[in-house]
């Protein structure tokens, strides 16, 4: 299969899926992973497993890699006169949400935007400034009896900005954050098709990661792997941006460095991306990496991980950027360390 990975991007951009309500976005996935693995299933939290079977002797050794699929988005808590007070799914920044179009998925989906009241209507305190969410409403533009009758409390809501392809190889979205990895682990699947690797490859496409990481916890129980990846997105330079917790973007990968992160397994993936002249970053995570390796570590007796992140722009707002390049450096950076393990590798890995 040879698979056009920026389509395969844009449709997962196209698609809804927030954190608990992951069905859309998964079936995309699905789709996209079933001729590349040699299994499919579905955990009882709603994360995908495609487990590719390795060419060494049985019992193989396991190793996981875990991008989360599910996104950010609002959750209607009550409806005044036909329009939908929202509270956040996940994190989400109010000031960006004024103008947004959004999909509300009620008894069927309705296009609504993201409004506000009024300055003189709003009390004195918030009148200046962005207006906090409490004060955000949701219209779908239909009369109040209409909406009694479609929405009901609790009912999400998802971004609905298509993704743009721009200049240079960039492409924004409203669900980078981070259905870029889950690009980069297809990229993996695709690249491990015509390459011979000893070990079982479990791709997991983790579920709520942006809500309570139950993906992470309980996927990992379940496979129990040898060690795990777990891919992600980190803060790309921007305006304002330009510290140390910021990395460009189009200029590779990073790897994150700390205490969630094996130093064998770094050492070992460093060596891999410099013998093969793919860019990277060592990036500094000196307490948690916010990533599904957070949870991961600590599952069962512990996991040992590593982390690849990928620089992305605007995170948590409907128009996150990441350049495709970086997407399918992160892939085949992955592919290329699988395919050089050997079958005693773990015989090697120590803490030191």
């Amino acid at each position: 299969m040879t698979l056009d990975l920026l389509s395969h991007l844009k449709q997962m951009l196209s698609a809804p899926g927030l954190s608990a309500y992951e069905d859309p976005i998964r079936e995309i996935v699905a789709e996209a992973w079933r001729p590349l693995t040699d299994e499919l299933s579905v955990s009882r939290v709603g994360s995908l497993h495609a487990l590719k079977r390795g060419d060494g002797a049985e019992p193989r050794p396991k190793v996981l890699l875990s991008a989360h699929m599910d996104a950010i988005g609002l959750m209607v808590t009550a409806i005044t006169d036909g329009f939908l007070h929202v509270t956040q799914v996940g994190g989400v920044d109010a000031r960006i949400l004024p103008g947004q179009l959004v999909t509300v998925h009620g008894q069927k989906d309705l296009p609504g935007i993201v409004v506000m009241p009024p300055e003189f209507l709003l009390p004195p305190e918030v009148e200046k400034g962005s207006v906090p969410l409490q004060y955000l409403l949701v219209d779908v533009g239909l009369r109040p009896a209409e909406v009694e009758e479609l929405v009901r409390v609790g009912d999400v809501i998802s971004f609905a900005q298509p993704p743009l392809e721009l200049t240079g190889g960039a492409v924004a979205g409203h669900t980078l954050d981070n259905r870029a990895s889950v690009a980069a682990v297809t990229h993996c699947l695709e690249l491990l098709q015509r390459r011979k690797h000893a070990w079982d490859v479990w791709a997991v496409a983790s579920a709520q990661e942006e809500t309570n990481f139950a993906g992470a916890f309980t996927s990992p129980f379940a496979i129990q792997p040898d060690f795990a990846i777990a891919l992600d997105v980190t803060f790309a330079k921007g305006p304002g941006s330009t510290d140390w917790r910021t990395f460009p973007l189009g200029k590779g990968v990073t790897l994150p460095w700390g205490p969630n992160i094996h130093p064998a397994l770094y050492e070992a993936i460093t060596k891999t991306a410099d013998e093969l002249d793919i860019p990277y970053s060592r990036e500094a995570a000196p307490i948690v990496t916010s990533t599904d390796a957070d949870a991961i570590q600590v599952v069962q007796a512990g996991i040992p991980c590593l982390v690849v992140s990928m620089p992305l722009r605007y995170m948590h707002t409907p128009v996150e950027m990441v350049a495709l390049k970086d997407i399918q450096r992160a892939g085949r950076l992955i592919a290329e360390f699988i395919c050089g393990l050997p079958v005693d590798f773990m015989q090697t890995v120590e803490w030191k």
